[in-house]
């Protein structure tokens, strides 16, 4: 009798974990999470074009031969090419700021400066081949706004201003890309933090509302994910940007077409200039740009659920798949928050049994 009443007991602590145990195994087998930023997505059948993870071109003797001709015209053909567009848009650029600096009617600077940064971005466009298609165009965000997007690649930036022209917000850094920090922030009014003050939240948000109340100034565009997605799924949005609720937000989906070229950037595996060679000497980089209508916090309304209402349309106007998890996954383990929030439901569970 004690031992069946015992084994009862056993079966029925067994039972309270059976779940969780289910949905680790489930994650094991499945992740769908980790897979989101470790891999580009990959295409079912090779089309000659694409690079793939798997070596399809030893698969025969004459896709071989064909495979060599392709990486011939990539590489000494059109990346040498495009290294000379990607020099004269450095160039452009450093001219065009000595031209702002000197030009003696400050009014119209902004305005010279927007088709200064046009010019630039799709110049540097042309550097991957990029076909860029642009829906919904009445949406385009306005002055004065914020603008936030899905995140694939660093090239999202290029992408998105050659139609339009954004105030970045970022951290500073030093070497090349501080000088081009410097160079744009000539030809257009951007937002930089050092290290220390891009940890301090509050004054974030307050430069961010500064900027936007000066409706002269350009949509700051915004990345709430924080890191590179593969263009399969959107994660979770940080709910910095949309706590500003004196601007409205536009939302874009960025959808990339990857069978002349996959745009996705694994920074755990290529490292930045190793990524740039990557698309410069890809076939082209198919994309389509979709403007969504603005959209403003509702009463009521915190600025979490607001940033999942916001995440949501871009995941259905792209087809993405909508997940709950925080990008921030790609480099650190899961928050305390996290863990806190899985016990408090395992003991409700308990206690209500």
């Amino acid at each position: 009798m004690f031992f069946l009443e015992y084994n009862s007991n056993l079966t029925h602590f067994l039972g309270d974990i059976l779940d969780y145990t289910r949905q680790g195994l489930e994650a094991i087998v499945d992740d769908e999470v980790t897979k989101r930023f470790t891999s580009a997505e990959e295409m079912a059948v090779w089309n000659l074009l694409t690079r793939t993870q798997q070596q399809h071109e030893y698969f025969s003797i004459r896709i071989t031969l064909l495979w060599l001709f392709g990486f011939c015209v990539r590489y000494f053909i059109l990346f040498p090419f495009r290294l000379c567009l990607f020099i004269l848009g450095i160039f452009w650029t450093l001219g065009s700021v000595v031209f702002l600096k000197y030009f003696p009617i400050q009014d119209a600077k902004s305005r010279y400066g927007f088709y200064i940064n046009i010019v630039l971005h799709r110049i540097l466009s042309r550097v991957f081949s990029a076909v860029i298609t642009y829906h919904n165009t009445e949406y385009r965000a306005k002055r004065g706004s914020i603008c936030v997007a899905n995140h694939t690649s660093p090239i999202d930036v290029i992408i998105l201003s050659t139609d339009n022209c954004f105030s970045m917000i970022g951290q500073q850094h030093g070497g090349f890309f501080g000088m081009m920090q410097r160079t744009l922030s000539q030809t257009a009014t951007h937002i930089w933090f050092d290290r220390s003050e891009a940890k301090d939240r509050h004054m974030v948000a307050e430069k961010m509302r500064e900027h936007v109340k000066n409706k002269n100034n350009f949509p700051i565009l915004i990345f709430p994910e924080g890191t590179c997605i593969n263009n399969t799924s959107v994660m979770m949005f940080k709910k910095g940007c949309f706590e500003i609720t004196e601007a409205p937000i536009y939302p874009v989906a960025i959808k990339y077409d990857n069978r002349f070229g996959d745009a996705f950037w694994n920074s755990s595996k290529h490292g930045i200039l190793q990524y740039l060679i990557l698309m410069m000497t890809s076939w082209a980089i198919v994309v389509d740009i979709y403007y969504l209508p603005p959209m403003t916090i509702e009463p009521n309304e915190t600025s979490v659920d607001f940033a999942r209402r916001v995440k949501a349309a871009i995941a259905q106007q792209g087809g993405f798949v909508d997940l709950e998890w925080d990008g921030g996954l790609k480099r650190a383990l899961p928050k305390a928050d996290f863990k806190a929030e899985e016990q408090r439901k395992f003991y409700e569970m308990l206690k209500t049994e």
